[in-house]
C-alpha cells in the first residue's frame, strides 16, 4: 500500500478557503491523502460561514482551528496550494506547486460564498485526479 499524498493548502488567515479545500481533500481523497491547512497569518479562528457551508456538505469543519505554517509538519508534499496569500508564502517542497486565483469569501453573501466552496470542491477533485489519488477511499477522521 502506497503512502498516503501529503497535500497542503495555505490562505492568509486559514479560516475559510484553506480549510474548505482540507475538508474537500479529506471528504474525497480518504485515507489515500493527508490535507493540511495553514495560514500566513492564521486569524485563529474558523470563519462561521465556512463551518456552515461545509455543514451544508456533511463536514463537521467546527473541529479545526486556524493553525500557522510553523504548525504544519515540516517534509516533502505531494502537492502545495496557496489562496492570496502571495510572497507571505513560504516555499515548501512540494511536487506540484499550483496558486489558485480564488476571491476571499469571508464577507460574501450565503450564495457567493457556496460558489467558492464548489470552486473549491472542483479544483480538489482535479487536483486529486492528477496526484493520481483515487477518491472515496476508506475515509479517515474527518476532523483535526
Amino acid at each position: 500500500m502506497n503512502p498516503p499524498a501529503r497535500v497542503l493548502f495555505v490562505c492568509i488567515e486559514n479560516s475559510n478557503r484553506s480549510q474548505m479545500a482540507e475538508a474537500f481533500a479529506r471528504m474525497h481523497g480518504g485515507d489515500a491523502v493527508e490535507a493540511l491547512s495553514a495560514g500566513s497569518r492564521p486569524s485563529g479562528k474558523v470563519n462561521p460561514k465556512a463551518i456552515e457551508a461545509m455543514r451544508e456538505r456533511g463536514y463537521d469543519l467546527a473541529r479545526h482551528g486556524s493553525k500557522s505554517l510553523e504548525q504544519i509538519p515540516t517534509g516533502e508534499y505531494a502537492a502545495a496550494i496557496t489562496m492570496g496569500c502571495g510572497d507571505a508564502c513560504p516555499m515548501v517542497r512540494a511536487s506540484v506547486r499550483e496558486d489558485w486565483q480564488l476571491p476571499d469569501p469571508r464577507e460574501m453573501p450565503p450564495e457567493e460564498f457556496r460558489k467558492v466552496r464548489d470552486e473549491i470542491e472542483r479544483r480538489v477533485l482535479a487536483l486529486l485526479a492528477r496526484l493520481g489519488v483515487q477518491q472515496r477511499a476508506t475515509q479517515r477522521g474527518t476532523n483535526s
